[in-house]
């Protein structure tokens, strides 16, 4: 189980070579500007649409932006929304201003078969820059590139050299395993979410957060994440699980709304999407979510991942 699992971390620093003005809220601009620069630089036809393009199985872009799902026996059916295989994590910081020589970093995480396409992400950022970003479309150098493995960071890329070097190997399984020893026979344990964290349970978005609501959307984030990008199966008691979690109570809940909007080039208008921050606590039997909770702390959880909302910290543990 979780044989094929293919994690991987990087951190990106940029310098502004001219003043660059971004919403308190900046994983929506990097990911809106990050999307149309992926397109120009890797779609060969520059199609408006991938419906019924020759190369659509075979295009970088049609795989990183406009994922299928062919998995009709995965432990939940046909996938109807497939999760993309990166996340992008935006500056935590709310500052909107950045002045020529100002520094700004940004985290990229990508899982499976998406990490051997590292090369187009960087050389797409490294257009970015050039293209601009926010309003008035700054622009930015990309200075470098690091990878995150563990406790050791790598530089990988330069941006002076514009030379890309091999890293560390991904993080995979028996690295969840080894860090959820940590917590063996844990009871209580509290997260703390940075970015919104926006859930749908019976068609509403979730305002009071129970345990098993979160770990449902994480065992099917996972679940799909796992089958269509890191080419395994999976054999769950997917069921069983979530009965279980439903023992698992909130001690205390410091959630509080964040509404936040963009603009979405595609639909033509401005979307609210709003998601709760802050900690919360729970206690119960544990132990055995400890390893999807790691993983969802490195892939977030909820929707909207992609623009780094629902990245959550696990800050306190105990007996």
């Amino acid at each position: 189980m979780w044989e094929n699992l293919r994690i991987a971390r990087y951190s990106f620093t940029c310098q502004a070579k001219e003043e660059i003005s971004l919403p308190p809220y900046k994983g929506s601009a990097l990911r809106g500007g990050f999307g149309y620069a992926f397109r120009q630089v890797s779609c060969p036809m520059k199609r408006s649409s991938c419906a019924g393009c020759l190369l659509r199985e075979s295009c970088v872009y049609s795989y990183v932006f406009e994922t299928s799902s062919s998995h009709q026996d995965s432990i939940w059916g046909r996938y109807s929304d497939p999760p993309r295989p990166f996340v992008i994590e935006p500056p935590l910081e709310e500052k909107s201003l950045y002045q020529k020589g100002e520094r700004f970093d940004f985290g990229l995480v990508l899982v499976g078969k998406a990490i051997d396409y590292l090369p187009y992400f960087i050389y797409t950022f490294d257009q970015l820059g050039e293209r601009g970003i926010g309003r008035g479309r700054g622009n930015f150098l990309l200075e470098s590139v690091e990878e995150k493995a563990g406790e050791e960071i790598v530089t990988i890329y330069d941006g002076q050299e514009k030379i890309l070097r091999k890293g560390s190997p991904p993080i995979d399984y028996s690295i969840i395993q080894k860090e959820a020893e940590k917590f063996k026979g844990i009871t209580h344990l509290c997260l703390r979410f940075l970015t919104p964290l926006r859930l749908r349970y019976g068609r509403k978005l979730v305002e009071k957060l129970q345990f098993h609501i979160l770990f449902r959307n994480l065992l099917r984030r996972l679940s799909a994440l796992y089958e269509l990008h890191c080419e395994g199966k999976l054999e769950l008691d997917s069921r069983g699980l979530v009965e279980r979690a439903t023992k698992v109570e909130v001690k205390r809940s410091e959630l509080r709304w964040y509404d936040w909007e963009r603009y979405s080039g595609r639909q033509k208008q401005r979307m609210k999407l709003g998601g709760v921050r802050g900690e919360i606590s729970f206690q119960g039997d544990l132990e055995e979510f400890v390893p999807y909770l790691l993983m969802g702390e490195l892939l977030h959880a909820g929707k909207g991942a992609t623009f780094g909302l629902g990245k959550y910290e696990i800050v306190r543990k105990g007996k």
